[in-house]
Formats: C-alpha cells, sequence, structure tokens
C-alpha cells in the first residue's frame, strides 16, 4: 500500500469515533478561549474582569464597572488614581438624608464658577464623559478646545423640585451635578437654554454630549424631560443597574 493510500486511510478514520471527536472539540474550544482571552487583554474596557481605568474608551464592560463604584467609594478613589485623576478627599459633612460622607473635588477640571465636591462615582463620570464626548465633540464640530463647563451647582439638601414632601434628590448628597453651558477656547460659548432648540452646530453639541452621558452616568435629564430642565443638564450616579437618558 502506497503511503498516499495510507494517509487516506487514516484521515477517513479520524472523526469516526467518539473518542476522537471529543478530542477536536476541546481543541477547538480550547483554541478559541485562547483567541477570546487574547482580545480580552487588548481591549480591557471589554473585559469585564480588568481594572477600570478612565483613560480607556468607553466600552462594553465600562457601565458595568461604573456601577461598581456606587457602593465603594475606596475602589472609586483607587480607580481615580490609576487613571492618574488630580482629586482631593474631604471630610464628610451633613446628617440624616443630607449626610455626605465622600465628598470628593476634582483638580485642574474645567468647571465654573467654581469645582464643587462631588460623590466619587460622579466624580468619575465626570471624567469620562469630558474626555470621551465633551473635547472631541468640540474639535469635531468647532475645531476648538474646551475651556470651562459651566453649571448651577451640585449640593443641594432638598427633596425633588424642592417639595416639602417625597423622595430626596440626588443633590442632596451632592450625588448629581447640573450642567448649564459650555465655553470653547476660541470664545464660542454653547448654552443649553439658548441653544437646545436653534439648530445648527450648537444644538448639534449638545446633544452629543447629552449622549455621551448617557454612556457614564445613571440619570440624564435634559430639556427634552420636562420644563425644569430646559436651562441644564442633570446628571447623577443614583444606584440602579440601568441608566435614564431622557
Amino acid at each position: 500500500m502506497s503511503r498516499k493510500t495510507q494517509k487516506k486511510n487514516i484521515s477517513r478514520k479520524i472523526g469516526k469515533f467518539r473518542g476522537d471527536r471529543r478530542v477536536i472539540g476541546l481543541l477547538a474550544l480550547f483554541a478559541a478561549l485562547i483567541a477570546a482571552w487574547s482580545w480580552l487583554e487588548a481591549h480591557p474596557e471589554d473585559n469585564p474582569w480588568a481594572p477600570l481605568d478612565l483613560r480607556h474608551p468607553i466600552g462594553m464592560a465600562t457601565a458595568g464597572k461604573l456601577a461598581a463604584l456606587k457602593d465603594d467609594v475606596e475602589l472609586c478613589r483607587v480607580t481615580l488614581e490609576r487613571s492618574e485623576v488630580e482629586f482631593r478627599a474631604l471630610e464628610g459633612t451633613g446628617n440624616a438624608a443630607c449626610e455626605r460622607p465622600d465628598r470628593t473635588q476634582l483638580d485642574n477640571y474645567p468647571l465654573a464658577p467654581d469645582t464643587p465636591s462631588v460623590t466619587c462615582p460622579v466624580a468619575a463620570a465626570l471624567e469620562l464623559w469630558r474626555t470621551k464626548s465633551v473635547a472631541p465633540a468640540a474639535q469635531t464640530i468647532f475645531g476648538s478646545e474646551l475651556s470651562r463647563i459651566e453649571h448651577l451647582g451640585a449640593y443641594s439638601c432638598r427633596r425633588l423640585y424642592g417639595r416639602e414632601e417625597g423622595a430626596w434628590s440626588e443633590h442632596a448628597s451632592a450625588n448629581a451635578i447640573d450642567i448649564s453651558a459650555f465655553v470653547l477656547t476660541d470664545g464660542t460659548r454653547i448654552s443649553v437654554l439658548d441653544d437646545w432648540d436653534e439648530g445648527g452646530d450648537k444644538a448639534r453639541f449638545l446633544r452629543e454630549v447629552r449622549g455621551g452621558a448617557c454612556n457614564v452616568f445613571a440619570t440624564v435629564l435634559s430639556p427634552d424631560y420636562n420644563a425644569a430642565h430646559a436651562n441644564h443638564f442633570h446628571f447623577d450616579q443614583q444606584g440602579r443597574w440601568s441608566g435614564v437618558c431622557r
């Protein structure tokens, strides 16, 4: 029998036995697992086991990692340090519904008129939003850098909409911030109140950064939500798993 005929007969036998099929299946599975793990190693933003780094792109695993920070202030601050975000951990203050055990203040962040202390999860989301949404949108749409982000405040010891009864606002613990406008280095000012319904590049910019916020905050409310938000975006990190983007 020729060598060619022997090889042909052997190839016909492979796969006919249960053991052969199992070995081939296990080898294929092992190869697939190696390929999948290699891909995850190259894409930490999509790897649920990789530590969160705010410098990485926003990926499939980012939302889950951000959610994990909501109940773990130490993990959140370690994440800021790992991401080389400058911040200060301030002493807690307040009491009852307005207690603030987590007061984290970002350094070198372009908020105006000041940089209020917020919860660490809000701080982490603000950093992601600025670097992955606001700054790129300013460059893409206007060809300019971001100069400052104007806000209406973060902490306010009050119930929702200032009511005397009902649920407490996320602002009561500074787990929220209201954003009103953006100023670029070329002097362009983009206001939620003035530009949301005006069309053009400013309206496009506002919708892009609103959409970008929905990737990192638990709650995003805009003028599309109700009249109370006609002049600002409301962002918070309420302890829900799924986000609200309106």
